[in-house]
């Protein structure tokens, strides 16, 4: 089961030593073009904020005039201004949140289709070594919370600073002696801050790439529950299940216990401040040295600056969390993309229906350890054009490896491969696809209708083009869904038989009717009899193409003009299938079925006579 230790992630010292700020400048290309509006709102909430912090000097003004004096007109004046001072405050608060909604939705909205593009055209050996369920949490989750950042913590670590630097400036001009008393737990609460960001970075990380684990194995529970059911295995997957959400809420707890600490000091310590200040006033006042105005309305400032500083620890924490999500999101978006189409000559070899060449094509799985056996090596192969060719071997001999090649969802690490005598690493890739249609044994279908499932070979195909590759399929059995071709086929198209889901799966493949087919054991989910009819059927779509064809069966192989032999990576042989039956023994052996190796030596002659008995 992958994790998140399978993830080529960064290691925790590099978690560390990163800078929180340099991590979310990264979003400010999406930041951008909202940036007025999300100005204006921190702009609106600073004004409100300090709003707040004039309230203290109605009360002393109310103190020290009207209630001394015993005027009730004034003290009535003075509850008016703080009822308006209250009201304009929420209102600002409330247009604030109205400015950022929309264009944050729309942030979140951008970076999702951003990263889903960017998805799309990795290479496949990116997606062959991440789990699903990482790239999922970083499409929702974590852009979940790089929206929550940018709408409420990136404000507010503004508006909460410079109310923080205004009330001091205030409580300072209004008796400097208690506010120094205030400014004292300033160092402190700077050094704990900076050892608790420290800390919850990495615990932050940590919860994040859990919650990615968690993903995957509810996905594949999901996916596979067929499996699961039919080997009975629900009690071991919740038992998988379980120690991830087990694990996950251990690290849930480290994270609430750090926040719970630093939380409890940074309330604690100006709490202890700010009694005192309070005793240190009373002092004063007693002595006549300070007007009770005055101590009401600096009690008042400091209180008011309670929420901004006790929720310093709740905004570094999700900050933290925020600019972990940016990492874990621009990793994926730092991943190199499939190269760059390069221009090149319409033509780089010869005749213009050459077909299809290898030219000593090697190949080495991007994530091989150095020094390691290539999966293919000096491969060279010449399909000519309009012909079919099989392809057959050994299970892990290399020959899906090869097929995938061809439309470069794999980038050859040595040789070439040329259409029609064009090297294809000079081709767009775009239109190496339109030239190129692939059908994989493993089919895979859309949660979509039948039609758009078989047109996703070919978007311009039309009615009699889908009838025409329905039935080249022998997908008969369309017609009798209850919308037809427009029947939803569900997830992966589980509510279909294997040997449906292959047959659209090789409509799509043929409806385009594209110059170059490969075909990677197409038939290997049908029965005997639709077997034959789709073989039928199949004959006459390659008899207007060049095709290579995997193939583990003679009836698969007697589709092919010639036939491959592939072994350890290397084309051994090339022939006929008549040619081959009686000159070579290996595959002789792969087509009788032997069960030992040791009986491939008798089974030349004899072997290909028994199966060109059973072919006849």
């Amino acid at each position: 089961m992958p994790t998140s230790e399978d993830v080529p992630a960064k290691d925790s010292s590099a978690v560390r030593e990163r800078s929180v700020v340099r991590s979310l400048l990264r979003l400010w290309p999406y930041v951008r073009p909202v940036r007025v509006r999300l100005f204006s709102a921190a702009f609106v909430a600073v004004l409100a904020s300090c709003l707040g912090l004039v309230i203290p000097l109605v009360l002393k003004w109310m103190v020290d005039g009207p209630i001394a004096d015993g005027d009730k007109g004034g003290i009535w004046l003075g509850a008016l201004y703080l009822l308006l001072l209250g009201i304009l405050e929420a209102c600002l608060f409330g247009f604030r949140r109205w400015l950022v909604a929309r264009p944050l939705a729309g942030v979140e909205a951008a970076m999702r289709a951003d990263l889903y593009r960017h998805l799309q055209r990795l290479p496949i050996a990116f997606h062959d070594r991440w789990p699903s369920g990482q790239l999922l949490s970083r499409g929702t989750t974590d852009l979940m919370l790089l929206r929550m950042f940018l709408a409420f913590p990136l404000t507010f670590l503004l508006v909460n600073g410079t109310t923080i630097l205004v009330g001091f400036l205030i409580l300072l001009m209004q008796e400097w002696t208690l506010g120094l008393v205030l400014l004292a737990p300033v160092v402190p609460l700077v050094v704990l801050c900076s050892v608790f960001e420290a800390k919850y970075s990495l615990v932050a990380r940590k919860a994040q790439d859990q919650v990615g684990d968690l993903t995957t194995v509810v996905e594949e529970s999901v996916l596979g529950v067929r499996i699961v059911k039919g080997f009975g295995r629900h009690r071991s997957q919740a038992l998988a299940f379980r120690a991830l959400a087990e694990r996950l809420r251990g690290t849930e707890l480290g994270k609430a216990r750090l926040l719970a600490g630093i939380w409890a000091l940074i309330m604690v310590i100006p709490e202890v401040a700010i009694g005192a200040a309070l005793v240190l006033g009373t002092i004063q006042v007693a002595d006549g040295d300070l007007s009770t105005g005055t101590l009401v309305a600096f009690l008042s400032t400091a209180l008011a600056l309670r929420w901004p500083v006790e929720s310093i620890g709740f905004l570094l924490a999700m900050s933290q969390e925020s600019a972990t999500a940016t990492e874990r999101y621009f990793e994926v978006m730092d991943a190199e993309e499939e190269t760059a189409d390069t221009a090149g000559p319409a033509a780089v070899g010869g005749a213009e229906s050459d077909g299809l060449r290898f030219e000593g094509v090697s190949f080495r799985y991007p994530d091989a350890e150095a020094g390691s056996v290539p999966v293919l090596t000096g491969v060279d192969l010449h399909i000519r054009s309009g012909e079919t060719m099989a392809l057959v071997g050994a299970t892990g001999s290399g020959k899906t490896t090869l097929t995938a090649l061809v439309p470069r969802l794999h980038e050859v690490t040595g040789g070439r491969i040329t259409l029609d005598g064009e090297d294809i690493t000079l081709m767009p890739r775009q239109r190496l696809r339109e030239l190129v249609s692939v059908a994989f044994e493993e089919p895979t279908l859309f949660s979509a209708t039948v039609g758009e499932n078989v047109r996703m070979g070919a978007e311009s195909a039309g009615d009699a083009a889908l009838s025409r590759a329905l039935d080249v399929a022998q997908a008969d059995f369309v017609h009798d869904l209850p919308q037809g071709v427009h029947t939803e086929v569900g997830e992966q198209g589980l509510s279909l038989s294997g040997g449906q889901r292959q047959r659209l799966a090789l409509a799509r493949a043929v409806v385009g009717g594209p110059r170059f087919l490969v075909l990677d054991d197409p038939l290997s989910a049908l029965d005997v009899h639709t077997e034959a009819l789709v073989e039928a059927a199949l004959r006459r779509v390659l008899e207007e193409t060049t095709a290579l064809v995997v193939a583990h069966r003679p009836s698969t192989v007697m589709l092919a003009d010639r036939v491959a032999l592939i072994s350890d990576g290397r084309i051994t042989a090339v022939g006929t299938h008549h040619e081959l039956l009686r000159d070579n023994a290996e595959y002789a052996w792969l087509m009788s079925g032997a069960d030992a190796e040791g009986e491939a030596g008798a089974a030349g002659d004899a072997g290909a006579e028994a199966v060109e008995g059973s072919m006849r």
